[in-house]
């Protein structure tokens, strides 16, 4: 039961850690299409 204890803490040690190294060393591109969006009058009256 402890060897299967560690085992899975050290599989989940190397996912969080790979996860973060992917998230790192990616340049994922931001996204490019246009937002529009239609804001009533009412939020702007005076």
């Amino acid at each position: 039961m402890k060897f299967l204890f560690r085992l899975l803490l050290i599989v989940l040690l190397l996912l969080v850690a790979g996860s973060a190294a992917l998230l790192v060393t990616s340049d994922f591109p931001a996204p490019v299409e246009p937002v529009e969006k239609v804001i009533p009058n009412d939020r702007f009256t005076k």
